[in-house]
Parts: structure tokens; C-alpha cells; sequence
């Protein structure tokens, strides 16, 4: 199988996508933390509370009742924004095939979806806050630990389904599947199956996944990437999938963030300290200060970023390491990555800052230098 190579043109749109997704992105942050500040300097939170007080004093209907007027308004202040950057832009770089009934839809799904599991988070802090006013954050984080061991386990059965269609691979991918069910079954990882899902009902993209937990965990491939890439590169994007299982990458993504977000929580409890002194709140517990709270967690989530992906980076070489070991197909693995580079418009070789600060993975010119100077005993193509 021969390599193929980067597309110069498309590499010319990639970096221009990027660089107005990274302007998005500044934008952004900048009206959300606009839109907090006029909450907590203008008054605004404590008139709301005490609107809300005027209609009910049960604390639940209180916070549920705050956090929908306060996220509601934030979601129509910024729906031009999520509008142009996840249907407008896409589409004038061509790599979306979604439909705006489509994306109203998966708009709607996502705010009921978010908003449910938001609520609950949201009830369960101001919960802690009014029982342990001194020890909340750290209930918090381990009711978090929890939360999100559970969502791994669920959202492969409960959640994504409500996004996208999955079904089994048919007979005409029964090699394939055989050969991910024994890639996987080489790695220790027990799957209960490979699933095509309808991806292409929204992207160009292509994409591959090995979601869920114990009884849960199953093989995903998009349908773009069944349709664009060899057999052989699908086994090697799989391979490093399965790379992170070997490495035990889950549980140890687990436990970084939730020491991270112990910090977090911390820092939120000096801030909601320091706001009832200065803001006249009522205690940590007024809902009131959830502007407040969720300025000191936004403002964390943007200095612990940058460390974040550097141990992201780290663990996603690792899983392209296993992923040429475990395959012996590099020229494969450089040609699936250059494959993903072309059709997803990724930026293939982005500045060494957007690398450092913003990307998760390393960048993809440099996973295929590795992968291509791996050794490839097969060089057949699939």
C-alpha cells in the first residue's frame, strides 16, 4: 500500500478554518465572561433571587429555577454565535452535510440532554453547600468522581443514541469486524461488538471510538470512515484506540481530572467566600453567587488547559505507539492519518503556540512522521 499525501490545498482551508475557529473561540470566552460580570457587578443576581424568593422558598425549585433563567439567557445571547460556528462555517468550508432541521434538532437534544445532567450537578453542589459549608467541595468532587465514572458506562446506551443510529457492521464489513474483534481481543479489552454510526448525516469527517465501560464497551466507526479509508488503516486508528485501554488511560484520565477539579472546587470556595464579604451575598449557599462560581471554574478550566493537553499529548503518543507495535503498519497508520488530515480539514503543522496551548493530540504532521518511519513488513493494501 502506498502512502498518500497531504493535500496542499486543503491544508491552505485547514489553517484558515483554524484560525477562525481559534477567533470564535476568543469570542466566545470573551461574551461569556461579559455576560457574568454585568450578573455579579450590575446586581442583577441578587434581583433575581429575590424575584425567585418572592415565588417560592424550597431551596431544589429555587436553584432549578435560577439556573434556567441564567443559562437560558446565555443560550439565546449567544445561539448567533453557536449558530455560525456550528452550521454557518462548516458549510462554507465543506465539511458539513447536516441540514439546518438537523441541527436544530441536535441543538434541542443537546439542551435537554445538558440541561437534565447540568441540573443535576447543579442541585447536588448546592446541596453539599448548604449541608457541609466547609467541606462542600471536596462531597462535590467526589460526587463528580462518580458522575463521571457512571457517564462512561451509560452514554454508549443512553446517550449517543439519541444523537446517532448504530447498528451492527454487515456482511460486507464481516472481515473487518473480525479483525478489530481480534485486534482488541490481543489487547485484553473485551467488546460487545463493532457498530457502524451515521455520521455522515452531519460531517465529511471521518472518525473512529472505543466508548463505554465493562458490559458497555463497544468498537465505533463512522460511516465516512468505512466509506474513505482501507481496512488496514481502520485497524490501525482502532489499534490506537485500544492503545489507551492498554495503557489504562480511562481511569487514569479519571482520576487527573477529578484532582483537578478538587483545585478547581477549592478555589470556587475561596471565591465564594470572598464574594459574600464583598458582593452581600446571603452565605456560600445563595444561588446568587452561581455567576460567581461559575466565573472562578471557567477561569481555572483556561489555566489548567494548557496542562491538560500537554498530559493528553502525552498518552495519545503513547496510544500510537502501541497502535504501530500492535499492528506492524505504519505506512498504514501514516496513510490513515494524512487520510484524517485531508478529509476532517484538520491542520496538519499549526504553530508551535496553538500546539502547546490548544491541542490535545499531537499535530498530525508529526504523528505521521512517526508512523511513517515505523516499519511495515505487509505493505499490501486492503
Amino acid at each position: 500500500m502506498s502512502a498518500i499525501n497531504l493535500d496542499h490545498e486543503r491544508q491552505k482551508q485547514a489553517k484558515r478554518y483554524a484560525r477562525l475557529r481559534r477567533r470564535l473561540l476568543l469570542v466566545d470566552l470573551g461574551l461569556g465572561a461579559v455576560y457574568i460580570l454585568l450578573w455579579l457587578l450590575t446586581g442583577w443576581s441578587l434581583r433575581l433571587r429575590a424575584y425567585l424568593q418572592g415565588f417560592t422558598s424550597n431551596e431544589w425549585l429555587l436553584v432549578a429555577a435560577f439556573g434556567v433563567v441564567f443559562g437560558g439567557i446565555y443560550l439565546l445571547v449567544n445561539l448567533p454565535l453557536s449558530y455560525y460556528s456550528g452550521f454557518v462555517l462548516p458549510h462554507r468550508f465543506e465539511i458539513s452535510n447536516q441540514t439546518m432541521k438537523s441541527w436544530v434538532g441536535d441543538q434541542v437534544k443537546g439542551l435537554l440532554v445538558g440541561g437534565l445532567l447540568g441540573g443535576l450537578v447543579l442541585e447536588v453542589i448546592y446541596a453539599v453547600l448548604r449541608l457541609s459549608p466547609d467541606y462542600w467541595w471536596l462531597w462535590a468532587a467526589g460526587f463528580l468522581l462518580v458522575f463521571s465514572v457512571l457517564l462512561a458506562n451509560l452514554a454508549p446506551v443512553l446517550l449517543m443514541p439519541i444523537f446517532y443510529k448504530f447498528v451492527p457492521l454487515g456482511e460486507e464489513h464481516a472481515d473487518l469486524a473480525e479483525r478489530l474483534l481480534k485486534l482488541a481481543d490481543q489487547a485484553g479489552t473485551r467488546v460487545q461488538g463493532v457498530f457502524k454510526f451515521d455520521l455522515s448525516r452531519r460531517t465529511k469527517a471521518a472518525n473512529a471510538a472505543l466508548t463505554g465501560l465493562g458490559n458497555t464497551r463497544r468498537i465505533l466507526l463512522g460511516d465516512t470512515l468505512l466509506a474513505e479509508f482501507t481496512n488496514d488503516e481502520i485497524e490501525t486508528v482502532l489499534a490506537h484506540e485500544l492503545g489507551h485501554h492498554v495503557h489504562k488511560d480511562i481511569p487514569m484520565a479519571i482520576a487527573v481530572e477529578s484532582l483537578l477539579t478538587v483545585g478547581g472546587l477549592y478555589l470556587a470556595a475561596l471565591g465564594l467566600r470572598w464574594g459574600v464579604a464583598t458582593l452581600g451575598m446571603q452565605g456560600i449557599a445563595d444561588v446568587a453567587a452561581l455567576p460567581l462560581f461559575a466565573l472562578v471554574i471557567g477561569a481555572y478550566g483556561l489555566l489548567t488547559m494548557p496542562l491538560e493537553n500537554a498530559y493528553s499529548r502525552w498518552r495519545e503518543r503513547k496510544a500510537d505507539a502501541y497502535a504501530l507495535a500492535a499492528t506492524g503498519k505504519g505506512e498504514a497508520f501514516a496513510s490513515a492519518l494524512t487520510r484524517l488530515a485531508n478529509q476532517n480539514l484538520a491542520d496538519a503543522d499549526p504553530e508551535p503556540w496553538v500546539e502547546l496551548l490548544l491541542y490535545s493530540h499531537p499535530a498530525l504532521n508529526k504523528r505521521i512522521a512517526m508512523a511513517g518511519s515505523a516499519h511495515n513488513p505487509s505493505g499490501e493494501r486492503s
